[in-house]
């Protein structure tokens, strides 16, 4: 049994004299360097800094380790944002016991008297900061695990670039220790510097971004054309019913659109997008950041050859290339059972493929025409879109 003890802001000091006969008794004790520096000598017993990178290198140090207790440090609650969820994903939860600390966010809205169901939770501990901009909406409270001293000043500049320069980020530093400290200013005005270890507050203001239902407007997508439009790419995700903690691939994504509607349903929703194009798959990376989806991952490849040794989807969608040989038997094998497909269609050869897919595995086959009202002269008058033919499928549940 590993035993993983949280430390607080204030270290070995501010310990329960419980959890300080863990970490004496112990005979190997794991930790981050600066953890390892704040606890007192115990002759004979030996301490392991974290691997870099950790996941990569946990195994083969776990592997090592000799007989007798063993205890892991962590900061705070090991299982906000902490080592004590990848101990308990690596060795399952009967082998690790977590003695947590109070959690950075805990403190955090203690002292900003933010309720728990008031504000949303967002980590940058490793992560690429523009997952903040996911939750940019007028008045909404936003706590921001920070990575570094540096993350203030990175939150400023997303922040300002979308135009919630409004916004006061207060940035709580040291929560708990003799050292705590509590700087305000607005995104547009903050000039630093911050503490190593802090926890940014926000309090957002600025103009409405988009929903996290699907339909998010096209502009506000870069793009060249390539794009599922909004009331297309609306219906189409309606039948791939994003699902927290499900996969999809966006084959011959364009500007990405629907794996990023996809993601922004919710925060462990994932996407693989597929495009041929380098141009636009650069231009999907910079869409997902800029919608607060950075984690989206984009191959660049044409299907089927692309979809090899990808994770399986629960979710397919097909925006392109459907009437290339291959495709739709690939992406129909790789569904996971209770999957999804949704591919849409412009062409006589993909609707002919359509046609003959719907025929031979059945679901869904729709017609979708859009117009819309423009100037005609001095009056107004429908135009309408190209005609979209669409087919849904959802795959047998294992049995």
């Amino acid at each position: 049994m590993m035993v993983v003890v949280g430390l607080g802001a204030d270290g070995w000091d501010g310990l329960p004299d419980v959890q300080r006969r863990l970490v004496v008794e112990a005979a190997t004790v794991l930790g981050g360097r600066r953890h390892l520096g704040l606890l007192p000598e115990v002759p004979g017993q030996r301490r392991e800094p974290w691997p870099s990178p950790l996941r990569a290198g946990l195994p083969a140090l776990l592997d090592d380790l000799g007989p007798g207790p063993v205890v892991a440090l962590a900061s705070g609650d090991p299982l906000v944002s902490g080592v004590g969820t990848t101990l308990v994903e690596l060795l399952g939860a009967d082998a690790v016991r977590i003695e947590p600390a109070v959690s950075s966010v805990a403190l955090a809205r203690a002292r900003m008297g933010w309720a728990a169901e008031s504000c949303a939770v967002v980590t940058v501990v490793g992560r690429d900061p523009a997952a903040v901009l996911r939750e940019l909406a007028p008045g909404r409270r936003v706590l921001v695990l920070s990575s570094d001293a540096s993350t203030p000043a990175t939150l400023a500049d997303l922040l300002v670039d979308r135009g919630y320069g409004a916004s006061t980020m207060t940035v709580l530093g040291d929560l708990g220790a003799a050292t705590e400290s509590r700087t305000a200013a607005t995104a547009a005005s903050w000039a630093g510097p911050a503490p190593a270890l802090n926890v940014v507050a926000l309090e957002l203001l600025g103009p409405p971004v988009g929903g996290w239902v699907a339909g998010l407007p096209d502009n506000a997508f870069e793009h060249d054309g390539q794009l599922t439009k909004r009331d297309l790419r609306a219906s189409a995700l309606a039948r791939l019913a994003p699902t927290p903690g499900e996969h999809l691939w966006d084959v011959g994504a364009g500007a990405g659109s629907v794996g990023i509607e996809w993601m922004r349903a919710h925060r462990t929703c994932t996407t693989t997008a597929i495009e041929a194009d380098p141009a636009r798959a650069d231009r999907i990376a910079r869409n997902a950041a800029h919608l607060g989806v950075p984690g989206l991952r984009v191959v660049t490849g044409r299907a089927p050859d692309a979809l090899a040794d990808l994770p399986a989807p629960d979710a397919v969608f097909v925006g392109g290339g459907a009437s290339r040989p291959g495709v739709l038997d690939a992406c129909l094998r790789a569904l996971r059972p209770g999957g999804r497909l949704v591919v849409h269609g412009v062409t006589l050869e993909t609707e002919q493929a359509l046609a003959a897919a719907y025929a031979e595995h059945g679901g869904e086959l729709t017609r979708i025409a859009v117009e819309t009202a423009t100037p005609v002269g001095g009056f107004t008058g429908w135009t309408p879109a190209r005609a979209v033919t669409q087919w849904a499928l959802r795959t047998r549940d294992a049995s």
